[in-house]
């Protein structure tokens, strides 16, 4: 008996303008075909929000065809088919013996595919940062008479306006986010073990909110003294103790979405030291989210917190956020001194405040946005407060 379709994350009707948004893209580049390859572009692309894998998968997206076909190993067809929106024509299993065989791979039924379209003599758009060089070459030998173009970043750009359907899906991942934190300050206590806070917090983050189950983890960093100088470890077997100082980095994820935060916590009362960033934080924070609007820049974004925090005397070196969506981080704009990159309507960023000061020293604080019309929205409604246990 054939799998059922199982619910949508979105009308198919959303996929269709996602891929026409992509074509038009390909037919200014002149693209006759985009093979795509990374996992959150698949996702925006189908609906497929299955976890990362190393075996060979991608879509080829035509100008010719209005769907596009998804190549995955034959026992990943029934998952395709399960919570993609495409019809079961369009999603093509390859074999097993294609599997850890040294001489041929997925990708050679990719390259087949490719061969039977008739386009193998046009140009042809590879997400090439997300194949090892071997594969980039075999494309290059298989298909000798196309001209392949370095695609990495073109969907991505794409996906960095989102819809309103896409915000409502960030929204149920913010109210998963504000959960975590919430259960956090219910749990992290003196004597407790790390690695048994972060279980009661995970277990939010999956359980999810407004009976909006999380639907993957992404991104948990639990940084607790003496480790607070780092920036991306995970929990310990230690535990907590009477003036410990926690960095918490999560964010719920729903559908693929994420929707991060950052907070710091003081278990007793905080160091002068770590009161005077915070405040400076929270300061530039603030003035950061008021220069928000549609026109502005990321880099004016940036400067804005960089200005008030040199205020305070204070100085923070790493960029202030990044655009944010499925899987967290989309590697286009940066919120940086010099990234003139136009803010839109629906833009979405994690404006990163994250500073780590020296070798025994660091702070946290970070909201998502989206940009609106006038300035910006804050996802999530946790207080922005240092927060004391």
């Amino acid at each position: 008996m054939a799998i059922t379709k199982g619910p949508q994350s979105f009308p198919k009707s959303e996929y269709l303008r996602r891929l026409a948004a992509v074509k038009s893209e390909m037919a200014r580049l002149d693209i006759e075909t985009l093979f795509v390859v990374d996992v959150a572009n698949l996702t925006y692309l189908t609906g497929h929000w299955g976890a990362p894998t190393t075996i060979p998968q991608g879509l080829i997206v035509s100008l010719r065809e209005e769907e596009p076909a998804f190549i995955v190993r034959k026992m990943d067809v029934p998952a395709a088919h399960h919570q993609t929106f495409l019809q079961r024509g369009s999603v093509i299993g390859y074999p097993e013996n294609l599997v850890a065989n040294p001489d041929k791979d997925g990708y050679d039924a990719v390259i087949d595919s490719i061969n039977e379209l008739g386009v193998s003599n046009r140009c042809l758009g590879i997400e090439q940062s997300a194949l090892p060089t071997p594969t980039i070459e075999k494309f290059k030998a298989r298909l000798p008479n196309a001209k392949i173009l370095d695609c990495s970043n073109l969907v991505a750009w794409v996906r960095i306006v989102k819809s309103d359907l896409e915000i409502s899906i960030m929204k149920e991942a913010a109210a998963i986010t504000d959960a975590a934190i919430a259960r956090a300050v219910e749990v992290i206590r003196p004597g407790m073990r790390e690695a048994d806070a972060a279980a009661e917090i995970v277990g939010t983050l999956i359980r999810g909110a407004n009976g909006k189950a999380g639907t993957g983890l992404q991104h948990f960093y639990l940084c607790a003294s003496p480790r607070t100088s780092t920036a991306h470890v995970w929990w310990t077997d230690d535990v907590f103790r009477q003036g410990s100082q926690i960095n918490l980095e999560l964010g719920g994820k729903r559908l693929g979405y994420c929707a991060a935060i950052m907070r710091t916590f003081s278990i007793g009362q905080p160091s002068d030291r770590l009161r005077r960033m915070h405040e400076a934080e929270v300061a530039g924070l603030e003035a950061a989210l008021a220069t928000v609007r549609p026109g502005a820049t990321c880099s004016d974004v940036a400067n804005a917190f960089y200005r008030t925090m040199e205020k305070h005397g204070l100085a923070k070196e790493s960029r202030c956020g990044y655009s944010l969506g499925i899987n967290w981080l989309e590697k286009t704009a940066s919120l940086r001194d010099g990234d003139m990159t136009e803010l839109k309507p629906n833009m979405t960023f994690h404006l990163m405040l994250g500073n780590w000061v020296d070798e025994d020293f660091g702070y946290v604080i970070g909201e998502s946005f989206r940009v609106t019309e006038t300035g910006s929205e804050v996802l999530t409604s946790t207080p922005r407060k240092l927060f004391e246990l």
